[in-house]
């Protein structure tokens, strides 16, 4: 009986090494990029694909995102463990999200490298694309200008490839304030790594995740006095304004009310009504089911059709809820209905 066994094996090993012999030669003639599938290996074939190029597009900002921050899924991050997993994305697509939005590198990252974790990076992108859901990478700046850091990071995140798939986009987290520097410095840094940007990326799609104008113009204007809106109005493609209402109070706590007029002070700032605006509410969605505690208070699944009514009245382009973590499996579910029914034509082919 061991006998057999050990021809088994043999058997096993030769044709394994056959494999390895005629892929290595097939592979000198052409270039072969293979992608992996999210679901389970049990009920799907593998697919071979030769080429994967990066959408690159507005359309990774229509629809339904999600967002995924280091602090969920990144290894060097986690408070314990992971709230958000790359298989995750499986779920993500069946709840109609087009697009994550992941997190892809930290000033002075614990990765001794320019981007996060690279294989965390890969199992999201391979998953991701797997599930034809889009991934746009997003950074915090925090305007050290010593080393051209913030630069490089972005840039570094342009070239990112693993296995021939590429980030569908990039998005600029502009909010940082802690800096010890005076507001005028400060948007200078801003302005400069803006247009660097564009002029190294050309006409790629860049996005601009910005504090909400009540915040800037109205709740706080200490925050960041005289942001510069007009300077970056021709710099950036789609604007992601930060309207939680979680934590606000009075008006601002009306997720219709604030999502709209913050929308709408933003094209006024910008002085320009046709720009696209993709925008983020929360935080979070509680829906009675146990969730991780983000340190703040979380919106509720009540919440929803203010939220949804509100992209509809202000012609967004699309909408996500931050983050995927803090939103509960019956707000995903009732999220999902509410997108298919106000963008029905980006989810016909479903």
């Amino acid at each position: 009986m061991k006998r057999f066994q050990l021809q088994i094996i043999l058997l096993i090993l030769i044709l394994s090494i056959s494999v390895l012999i005629v892929f290595s030669v097939a592979s000198r003639k052409e270039t072969i990029n293979v992608s992996v599938s999210a679901r389970p290996i049990e009920i799907l074939e593998p697919v071979l694909k030769v080429k994967v190029d990066p959408k690159d597009s507005i359309d990774s900002y229509r629809g339904l995102g999600a967002w995924v921050d280091s602090f969920d899924a990144d290894p060097n991050y986690l408070r314990g463990y992971a709230t958000v997993l790359p298989s995750d994305v499986i779920e993500m697509s069946e709840n109609k999200v087009r697009t994550l939005f992941l997190q892809s590198s930290r000033s002075k990252d614990r990765s001794n490298e320019l981007i996060s974790d690279p294989w965390y990076l890969a199992e999201f992108l391979l998953n991701a694309h797997a599930s034809n859901v889009d991934v746009v990478a997003w950074y915090l700046p925090k305007w050290d200008v010593a080393d051209g850091e913030d630069l490089k990071r972005m840039l570094a995140l342009a070239d990112f490839e693993v296995l021939g798939h590429k980030f569908d986009g990039l998005a600029v987290d502009i909010e940082w304030n802690d800096d010890g520097l005076e507001y005028q410095e400060r948007s200078a840094r801003l302005v400069e790594l803006s247009e660097n940007l564009r002029r190294n990326l050309g006409d790629r799609v860049l996005g601009a995740i910005v504090m909400p104008p009540v915040v800037t113009d109205v709740i706080n204007p200490n925050f960041w006095p005289e942001f510069p809106w007009t300077d970056l109005e021709n710099l950036y493609d789609v604007w992601l304004p930060m309207n939680y209402w979680s934590f606000r109070t009075e008006e601002h706590a009306d997720p219709n009310y604030y999502n709209s007029e913050n929308i709408k002070l933003l094209r006024k700032n910008l002085k320009n009504r046709d720009i696209l605006v993709h925008p983020i509410g929360g935080v979070g969605l509680a829906d009675g089911t146990a969730l991780p505690d983000p340190g703040e208070p979380l919106a509720t699944i009540d919440d929803l059709d203010g939220f949804v009514s509100s992209l509809t009245v202000s012609d967004a382009i699309g909408g996500s809820i931050y983050d995927w973590a803090t939103t509960g499996p019956l707000a995903r579910k009732q999220l999902a209905e509410n997108f298919v029914f106000i963008y029905p034509d980006l989810y016909l082919e479903e």
